[in-house]
């Protein structure tokens, strides 16, 4: 007499003692089976396979995670405001190459916004409950302790960009200031004497990375150093409003501006229409990032590439490498950048 529906869930589907009576074993060596336990004989496993597969069973996704002692899901980590979340493309595009991996590797991605110590704790907390495998951190300020935090509860992470040159904890960074210099010495090579650069929030290392590129072009070609030419940003377009209102009224003389974002250089594009100066024949411009934006600008704006969505995916990858191997080695990779010339400069 065949098993017909005897142990059968309430929807109908095969379940886990169906399969263990069909195969002749232990509802725990089928467990062990599909979460693909080496304690189980090769002889074992081909009937237990055989099984599920006569009978075409689908483990129940959470069920598996528990025995696996997995989560399945990891935590995308952004201390910003959803504002500067949905307002900045770099976002979205680091998503976008995330997202790819972790679908590729059935993992849920949960996004987690961080405004307080009080939420960063809140999470760490969270993290430490085993309710994710791993965690990305994105646009970390200063000397954020979340990466501490989560070293100390035996959490996996890896994070985009660096909080110092002496970073310890796994991360995927560009070459920030190679970008920058890139940027200042193509515009001095097409003959601009007077450059600016309208800089990101300097509790980021990036953007001080950023700003020490744009030092080292200057050198380079023996040009002064001079804080005039100077706006401190923080990657918004209304700071590269505000920035480039404020580097014309001490230097009207200036002929060329390198922004430490696309949409900072967005917001001084407009700061420059409204005062009568044309782009590039007045002023040339360069942004860094090369997302949809300098694309889209007219003139269409030269700028600095960091490959985004390569990080994205370079930052899981290294995640479920350490997720799946312990103790593999950190990631510490840092990417190449490229100057994207338009016709802004």
């Amino acid at each position: 007499m065949g098993l017909g529906r005897r142990g059968a869930g309430r929807n109908g589907r095969p379940t886990l003692e169906q399969v263990a009576a069909r195969a002749g074993v232990g509802r725990g060596t089928v467990s062990r089976v599909i979460n693909g336990s080496p304690r189980v004989s090769d002889r074992t496993r081909t009937v237990v396979q055989q099984a599920i597969a006569d009978l075409g069973y689908v483990p129940h996704r959470a069920a598996r995670a528990l025995a696996a002692n997995r989560a399945d899901a990891i935590a995308l980590v952004v201390p910003e405001t959803e504002g500067r979340l949905f307002n900045d493309p770099y976002f979205s595009v680091i998503i976008r190459g995330i997202s790819a991996v972790l679908a590729d590797a059935d993992m849920q991605l949960l996004l987690t916004l961080i405004r307080s110590p009080k939420e960063r704790q809140r999470f760490a907390e969270y993290a430490a409950g085993n309710r994710v495998d791993g965690v990305l951190l994105v646009s970390l300020h200063g000397e954020d302790p979340l990466p501490e935090q989560l070293t100390e509860y035996g959490i996996p992470g890896v994070m985009n960009g660096r909080r110092s040159a002496a970073e310890s904890f796994p991360h995927v960074d560009v070459d920030n200031v190679g970008g920058a210099q890139l940027a200042v010495e193509h515009l001095i090579g097409r003959g601009r004497q007077t450059v600016a650069t309208i800089t990101g929030p300097l509790d980021m290392y990036g953007a001080r990375s950023r700003l020490d590129g744009y030092r080292e072009g200057l050198r380079a070609a023996g040009r002064p150093d001079d804080e005039d030419l100077v706006h401190y940003g923080d990657y918004s377009e209304e700071s590269g409003y505000e920035g480039m209102r404020g580097l014309l009224r001490r230097r009207p003389d200036l002929d060329a501006v390198f922004c430490a974002s696309d949409l900072m250089a967005a917001g001084a594009r407009q700061a420059l229409r409204e005062a009568g100066r044309s782009v590039p024949d007045d002023v040339a411009l360069v942004g860094f990032d090369d997302s949809a934006i300098a694309r889209h600008m007219d003139p269409p704006l030269t700028s600095v590439r960091q490959p985004i969505e390569e990080m994205g995916r370079a930052m899981a990858l290294a995640l479920l490498a350490e997720i799946n191997d312990p103790g593999s080695g950190p990631a510490r990779q840092v990417l190449p950048t490229e100057l994207m010339r338009r016709a802004s400069s």
